[in-house]
């Protein structure tokens, strides 16, 4: 029978269902991925990751990027709505590139893929996979409301090439009883909206020189999900950047869905973040046409 043929992947649990559509022929609207990732009624996922060239597409972040790379990461969270960038996604691509025979890493050992938010770098590493995910920002600032927080707390922007928004909270038993079901309200609220994460710091806080979080995440077009690996990023940053002076560069976030790994890399045209994790490709399949 005819059909679109799919595989499903994850990255620590954050889930995706990815396409292959090198010529960018697969219509995909806004309500077609949210009927792929209902749970109930679809494959299930956090979002979909479309497999197509660069030169295929006709939007600006994917014109740019055909002159160094040949693939460009389209995705679409799971309401449908368009992303700049997902950390986990993009390692998940990486790897469905590689097992697929369809690219292979430059003798430097480096996949370049094309992103709404740049070209971004993706090496193997002992974990799994490293992407670059460019230089970091803070981003605009918001008061945060979610439920079962007993009131309002700061939250730091962080721009990762997508919009974050962090809210430190100082025991486990908060970061638990959080209920994240409903997205949190910021204020002010971001036109585009942000991902909102919340962390604790581990006691202690650096052991080796590493540092140490947990983390959830209510996700911007998603809800929560077991890992998000901008958010990760976005969230080590932020401890990082409240730690001040000697903070150090690599941190291990502990997220409901497993541990990634956090680098942070000064370089001429500022400080570039990292993110190593696993990658893995779970089943195929074939959804109706």
């Amino acid at each position: 029978m005819a059909g679109i043929a799919f595989t499903k992947g994850h990255g620590t649990g954050n889930d995706f269902v990815v396409l292959e559509d090198a010529d960018g022929a697969l219509e995909l609207p806004a309500e077609r991925v949210a009927a792929i990732c209902d749970r109930h009624f679809g494959v299930g996922a956090d979002g979909v990751l479309r497999v197509v060239r660069s030169a295929a597409l006709d939007e600006p972040a994917a014109r740019a990027a055909a002159e160094y790379a040949e693939w460009f990461m389209d995705y679409r969270n799971a309401d449908g709505s368009l992303a700049e960038m997902c950390g986990n996604g993009i390692r998940v691509f990486a790897r469905y590139l590689l097992d697929r025979g369809l690219a292979g890493s430059d003798e430097d050992g480096v996949l370049r893929i094309g992103t709404r938010a740049g070209v971004r770098d993706v090496v193997e590493s002992e974990d799994g996979y490293a992407a670059d995910l460019g230089v970091w920002r803070l981003g605009p600032d918001a008061t945060v409301r979610a439920r079962h927080l007993d009131v309002p707390r700061p939250g730091l922007g962080i721009d990762v090439g997508n919009p974050h928004v962090v809210v430190a909270l100082a025991e486990p038993e908060e970061l638990a009883a959080l209920d994240l079901s409903a997205a949190p309200l910021l204020d002010p609220a971001p036109a585009a909206g942000a991902n909102v994460e919340f962390v604790v710091p581990e006691e202690p806080l650096v052991v080796d020189g590493v540092g140490r979080i947990r983390m959830r995440v209510h996700e911007r077009g998603s809800g929560e999900t077991l890992s998000c690996g901008t958010g990760v990023v976005a969230a080590a940053l932020a401890v990082r950047y409240f730690a001040g002076e000697g903070a150090p560069d690599e941190w291990r976030v502990e997220v409901p869905g497993g541990r990634l790994g956090v680098h942070v890399e000064a370089r001429e045209d500022g400080e570039h973040a990292w993110l190593s994790g696993p990658a893995e490709l779970t089943f195929s399949g074939v959804l109706p046409s």
